[in-house]
């Protein structure tokens, strides 16, 4: 009988609470900054944008918090997620690494994205909000919030990084079939989207702009709150899920990893997997853990420790993380999901203590590994995943090279069923590597 490629759990063992790594930190992190008066953010601060709850769960210092039972109704539609070994892959490699990845591409949207977009909708909707206003890059997070604001019967409102609305028009279209309306942006629906386009009528379009739009909306609108993909601490816990169950998952194949990894545009999918090993190291001992970027947009190994603001137009609190200036608009390379200027505060501070390793990849090698991989295990990777992916392989044949095992864990956060566009553009020899240009990061507030 063949070995295991495939490793499932039951009902019964998809995690019933999130991993919180604040209250385990040997240095806490440093606080937001209220943006007007530069003091600590307080909770009453943050009332205009998010329900209660949510900020709660922002500051809390309880190691676990429990999903609430009407998430986990939703949860179990697609939870848990499949671990699967990819020995085709190794065998291409001829490597003696053992490959494993985390499969996340089974939700109904297609990422990792709803298990936080599930519970950022139930507790709105307790807090009484008729509508949520969000911004997407490649529209993984706008679909996902669509759904699960059709699951909970709030309206949604997204406004999606122009060169993605143009680059991606299928996973508008997704959005558009659960419910949501789609603006690409910066979009002359708001305040901050026309001052962009009368500076920049061909603008691209940012994360960092998009945000800001999203803000405006919900600010401006007394039943809309705002909605965050990423980067935030509750974000990040929400995500837990994913690691909560691989580490299950790895003993069941028997192994534990050396090397944990995943892509990084603000921190959801690399955080998700890599937060729960966090507790592991914290203690002395557990896996590498990298984090791969974009070479184009490589905030955690080009950018500046520092306080900065999550979005262009300056309404969001300002945030210690590394950042390559909130006002960079970065190339319009097909991961549009790690287009993001900036990075988690938690995923920063972590990676500021030397707890966690980054490293960034050009989008041609990303995409050449993708299509390996495509091959031989059969999943069409998101250009989002494929820098896990290409980092994997890498880990692989230095693996090879060195003549020793190694158990080598990544997250492939999503299919490209959406993608195929970019996969098109890879194929006929149109796609084209960008790197950042380096420049002055403008900090507004020192380095304390």
């Amino acid at each position: 009988m063949s070995e295991p490629s495939k490793f499932l759990l039951t009902d019964s063992q998809i995690p019933t609470a999130w991993v919180n790594v604040l209250p385990s930190l040997p240095v806490p992190l440093d606080p937001p900054l209220n943006p007007q008066t530069r003091a600590p953010l307080t909770p009453q601060d943050l009332l205009p944008l998010f329900p209660m709850e949510l900020i709660e769960q922002e500051f809390s210092p309880q190691p676990l918090i429990d999903i609430p039972g009407e998430v986990m109704d939703v949860y179990r539609l697609w939870r848990a997620t499949p671990l699967y070994r990819a020995r085709r892959l190794e065998k291409a490699l001829d490597t003696p690494a053992h490959i494993y990845y985390k499969y996340e591409g089974t939700s109904p949207a297609g990422s990792h994205k709803p298990n936080t977009a599930v519970p950022q909708a139930y507790y709105n909707k307790r807090a009484g909000m008729r509508r949520l206003a969000t911004e997407t890059g490649a529209g993984q997070w706008g679909s996902a919030l669509a759904l699960a604001c059709q699951f909970f019967g709030l309206e949604c409102t997204v406004y999606m990084v122009r060169v993605s609305y143009d680059q991606k028009p299928y996973r508008r279209m997704l959005m558009h079939t659960w419910g949501a309306e789609v603006w690409p942006s910066p979009s002359g629906h708001t305040h901050a989207g026309r001052g962009v386009l009368a500076s920049t009528p061909d603008s691209p379009g940012s994360l960092g702009i998009a945000i800001s739009e999203a803000v405006e909306d919900a600010a401006t609108h007394a039943d809309t709150n705002y909605s965050l993909g990423s980067v935030l601490n509750h974000v990040m816990l929400h995500q837990t899920v994913i690691g909560q169950e691989a580490k299950l998952q790895m003993r069941q194949a028997g192994e534990e990893p050396d090397v944990v990894i995943g892509c990084f545009g603000g921190g959801s999918n690399f955080g998700g997997l890599a937060l729960p090993y966090v507790l592991d190291r914290l203690a002395g001992q557990g896996p590498r853990l990298l984090a791969v970027e974009p070479s184009a947009c490589p905030s955690l190994t080009k950018g500046k420790f520092a306080y900065d603001y999550g979005d262009t137009a300056k309404l969001t609190p300002l945030i210690k993380m590394y950042t390559l200036g909130h006002d960079f608009v970065p190339p319009g390379i097909h991961a549009g999901g790690l287009r993001y200027h900036g990075a988690s505060p938690l995923l920063s501070h972590l990676f500021h203590l030397g707890h966690i390793e980054a490293k960034a990849y050009a989008q041609l090698p990303c995409f050449r590994a993708a299509l390996q991989f495509a091959r031989t295990e059969g999943i069409l990777p998101a250009p989002e995943s494929s820098h896990a992916i290409c980092a994997a392989v890498d880990e692989a044949m230095a693996a090879r090279e060195e003549g020793r095992a190694k158990v080598i864990l990544f997250c492939l956060s999503g299919h490209g069923h959406f993608d195929l566009g970019s996969y098109e553009s890879y194929l006929s020899g149109k796609l084209q590597d960008y790197e950042y240009p380096g420049r002055d990061i403008d900090i507004p507030v020192s380095t304390r």
